[in-house]
């Protein structure tokens, strides 16, 4: 029986522990196994460096990326729905501004690929130059200016693709800094041509509205922890908090040291997860509930959330103590147990992680620039922050002495939080990506058959009939996923036809042409996004400016990691949503933005601040909810 029992909760806190990276991973290496599984260095190396203007060029910023033989990497052009483009990042400053977009030269060759349906996928071998016009803002001596970014690229080469990897670089005039000898661009480059672009990035640092400055690192862990504490308020973790009404019931008839010593392992659980987080920031550029923008993710939690329902439900039990009874409520304060609360900490962050509760966002905007321990620390306070209620009710017991007596009624709440669940099921499908809706509800009955399976062999069976049990249940659900997801998701996706993807570009020409333009950035998955439109954004108010001042609505949609989206994103200085960014008629490179949330004022401020579009807005291009 103990063999059993182990045997179960392995695989169930294997399976969750898993939740915070598979479907990130899913998404980041599905352009086949990694070609360099032994590289120590990537097979790619950047240097660049910075001209100054002469009477026929702008001054001009330099990068040169070099590939070893048999690697290349995408061009920045790269089409969505393919391989992943290469980025490059400028740090902003006072001293300097990019005046135009970058060009390749070479230009990346261009061939369409099979494996992408056909798709144009652009790639550069052995050396590319990326040149770009600079405007220099200050009196700065030329050998005192240092112009520092990053280039974001994934190394291919024909077995496959590495992980994506961030090679900074610091451009000095006529060299690069710190870069090999063998590196250098300057002879190379200087005879390149040079074009300007048609439009201007967002280069200059944003307005940030009535966003929170953050000046040190106390303040940030203070916004953290205080912004973790509220995130237990949030509507995402309810279902799993109902849960923990379970051990505090049970925890207030304890002695004091075991109900701390089981708050601590919740808490541990939190923080794990938290870490997990702050290495996918850190190391993937994953900002806050970005997880939630990758199909895999969302598709493993909900079959964790939908199996954790059924063994609320009687279906089956979890074999994690603290998870299920065996039909009596009484039986609760001896299923209680470290394991138990570790896995309900994790499930209670993984389930937070699409609210952002206020204070979150300025937090997370400031550590995403800083050093790797910094953001670990920051992650850090925020869990302390979500876990300290918890903590504290662990060491004082006594708190929770209100709550009723264990009883026969513990069954029948029980088997109302695995409604609540199910509840949740739905939720996190009305995100999902829309042809995976119907796979996905298939797998659900096939896990529905394989816990009905497990459930039906007594809990007293002997370890032999357990696990056959265990096994023709995990057949059960791997027939299904064969079915579901190597058979129905083409016929699913085939069905549906791509909506026009939110584009820069179109935001580009439409202040270029002397319209006010005001982008909402949100995602399905965001209950706060949604929240705050139907409270502040979608009122009368702001409907009536917009009308005035003949205001261009847009939405960027980000519920599937849209990369337009991404890069609009990380350019206005944020890694999540929910953003409002107000763009004024012909400056593109001073937007008025809010991060982390606003109020009707705010918007109405900003709208404000902005002034009106300069010539009415065409009707295809208007009011995109303030019709």
């Amino acid at each position: 029986m103990q063999r059993s029992s182990s045997l179960g909760w392995a695989v169930a806190v294997v399976l969750v522990c898993l939740l915070a990276g598979v479907g990130t991973a899913w998404g980041q290496w599905n352009n086949g196994a990694p070609g360099g599984g032994g590289e120590t260095e990537p097979p790619v190396s950047v240097s660049a460096e910075w001209t100054p203007a002469t009477a026929q060029t702008p001054a001009k910023l330099w990068i040169t990326a070099r590939m070893q033989p048999g690697w290349h990497i995408y061009s920045i052009t790269q089409p969505p729905k393919g391989p992943m483009a290469s980025k490059i990042t400028v740090a902003p400053s006072t001293a300097y501004r990019l005046a135009g977009e970058f060009r390749a030269v070479p230009e990346p060759e261009k061939k369409p690929a099979p494996e992408y349906n056909g798709l144009i996928v652009e790639s550069h071998h052995e050396k590319v130059v990326w040149e770009a016009p600079l405007e220099l803002t200050s009196d700065i001596s030329a050998k005192q200016l240092r112009i520092e970014g990053s280039v974001r690229v994934q190394p291919c080469n024909a077995n496959g693709c590495m992980m994506p990897v961030t090679l900074p670089f610091i451009a000095a005039q006529g060299h690069a800094v710190g870069a090999p000898a063998k590196a250098q661009a300057s002879t190379e480059t200087a005879n390149v041509p040079a074009a300007a672009p048609a439009a201007a990035p967002v280069s200059a640092p944003p307005s940030q509205g009535s966003q929170l400055e953050i000046s040190s690192l106390p303040m940030a862990l203070a916004l953290g922890f205080l912004g973790g504490l509220i995130l237990n308020l949030m509507p995402c973790v309810l279902p799993v908090i109902g849960l923990k009404l379970f051990s505090f019931i049970e925890q207030s008839g304890n002695s004091r040291g075991r109900a701390f010593a089981l708050n601590v392992w919740y808490s541990l659980g939190l923080l794990a997860v938290f870490m997990v987080l702050a290495s996918l920031a850190t190391f993937l550029g994953l900002g806050w509930g970005r997880q939630f923008t990758s199909s895999g993710f969302n598709i493993v939690l909900t079959c964790v959330v939908f199996a954790m329902g059924l063994s609320f439900l009687g279906v089956w039990e979890v074999p994690i103590p603290g998870f299920a009874g065996r039909g009596a409520a009484g039986a609760l304060a001896e299923r209680e147990g470290a394991s138990g609360a570790f896995a309900k900490g994790m499930l209670t962050t993984l389930l937070a992680t699409p609210c952002s509760a206020p204070f979150l966002a300025p937090a997370l905007t400031w550590s995403a620039s800083q050093p790797p321990s910094i953001v670990y620390t920051v992650f850090l306070s925020m869990g302390l922050g979500m876990a300290s209620p918890y903590l504290v009710i662990g060491a004082f017991p006594q708190l929770v002495g209100f709550l009723p007596k264990p009883g026969a009624w513990m069954d029948t709440f029980k088997q109302l939080m695995g409604f609540v669940l199910m509840g949740t099921v739905v939720f996190l499908m009305t995100f999902m990506y829309a042809p995976y809706v119907v796979p996905t509800v298939g797998l659900l009955f096939g896990i529905w058959l394989g816990c009905w399976w497990i459930g039906r062999t007594p809990y007293t069976a002997d370890f032999g009939p357990k696990m056959r049990a265990w096994l023709s249940a995990t057949a059960i659900v791997g027939v299904t996923v064969i079915v579901t997801f190597g058979w129905l998701a083409g016929i699913m996706e085939n069905r549906y036809s791509a909506n026009e993807p939110f584009s820069r570009a179109k935001v580009e020409r439409l202040v270029a042409s002397g319209n006010t333009v005001m982008v909402d950035f949100t995602a399905d998955w965001c209950l706060t996004c949604k929240s705050l439109e139907a409270l502040y954004l979608d009122t009368d108010a702001v409907h009536d400016m917009v009308r005035a001042n003949r205001v261009v609505m847009l939405t960027a949609d980000w519920t599937h990691g849209d990369p337009e989206v991404t890069e609009m994103l990380e350019s206005l200085g944020s890694q999540q949503v929910p953003v409002i960014a107000v763009f004024p008629a012909g400056k593109m490179d001073s937007p008025i933005v809010l991060i982390g949330g606003y109020t009707q004022q705010s918007v109405l401020d900003a709208l404000k601040r902005a002034g009106p579009s300069r010539q009415a807005a065409g009707s295809e291009e208007n009011l995109a909810r303030a019709g």
